[in-house]
């Protein structure tokens, strides 16, 4: 058999077995109530995006829009406390009938990336977004700093969901008790 022959098998193949990664479906919560979702969430921890990787004082903001989609802006320091801050603004659309807990993220028209709740606290204090590819996951809080033990609890619900906890980075966030602004 000559290797042009091999190629549809090998295609088929790859589509068979997901081709590279993890992809089921991830869980979400069943119900966000997105109005109280909305405000400033620290980044704590994450398996960063190319702009997260050296982010420091992170924090993902949310506001609701007139229009019903979610204005996003995240702001961080590059590399130090003492960096300027960066920001980036993607808009959130949240997905028909998904109680609120699966967002398209779109950085570039018209592309949305998944965003899938996937912990979220009864008091709307810590929550945990990620993907169903694993690849980025972030956990975030209302507060800048979280104890040891919710820290690791929420290790533990990462791996559960099939995270490799050794791509998560904490983020570094100073004492601040706001978000960084320009």
């Amino acid at each position: 058999m000559s290797l042009r022959s091999l190629l549809p098998l090998f295609t088929a193949g790859m589509l068979l077995s997901g081709c590279g990664g993890n992809t089921r479906p991830i869980p979400p919560v069943a119900h966000v109530d997105v109005p109280r979702f909305m405000g400033d969430w620290y980044v704590i921890a994450h398996i960063p995006s190319r702009p997260e990787r050296e982010a420091f004082d992170a924090v993902e903001s949310y506001a609701l829009r007139p229009d019903g989609r979610i204005q996003t802006t995240f702001s961080y320091r590059k590399g130090s406390f003492q960096a300027p801050v960066k920001q980036m603004h993607p808009i959130g659309t949240v997905k028909e009938g998904t109680g609120g807990a699966e967002w398209g993220m779109q950085f570039v028209w018209p592309i949305k990336a998944e965003y899938v709740i996937v912990y979220l606290d009864d008091d709307y204090q810590q929550t945990i977004v990620g993907r169903s590819k694993r690849d980025y996951v972030w956990l975030m809080s209302r507060s800048p700093q979280m104890s040891d033990q919710d820290y690791q609890k929420a290790m533990g619900r990462i791996a559960a969901l099939g995270y490799d906890l050794s791509q998560v980075r904490r983020v570094p966030q100073s004492a601040a008790t706001a978000p960084p602004t320009q």
